[in-house]
């Protein structure tokens, strides 16, 4: 009886890590579309900006778009990385455990 509680318990912990995952997902693609509206705000409402360079190399257009694609990439970039070394260092350990 207790080994029945203990997979049912083990595949509770299994669904719960896939919805916990889709809702992180879910968050990224907010925050980093929440960053382009931001950026197209800007650029459409502020004037006197002069143009983004992506990581300091890639010059953006001085336009709405342009501030848009630069906010939404930054924030892909700055909250992906340490999101996808999460992911996998949460992998390697599972399947450390198993």
């Amino acid at each position: 009886m207790d080994a029945k509680k203990q997979s049912q318990h083990a595949e509770q912990s299994r669904t719960q890590g896939r919805s916990g995952r889709q809702f992180v997902i879910i968050l990224y693609i907010a925050l980093t579309g929440a960053a382009g509206a931001a950026g197209y705000l800007t650029g459409y409402f502020v004037d006197g900006l002069s143009a983004p360079m992506f990581l300091f190399i890639i010059p953006f257009p001085l336009s709405p778009l342009g501030f848009a694609a630069y906010g939404g990439l930054t924030i892909a970039i700055v909250i992906g990385i340490p999101l996808g070394l999460v992911i996998y260092v949460s992998e390697y350990a599972e399947s450390i455990e198993t």
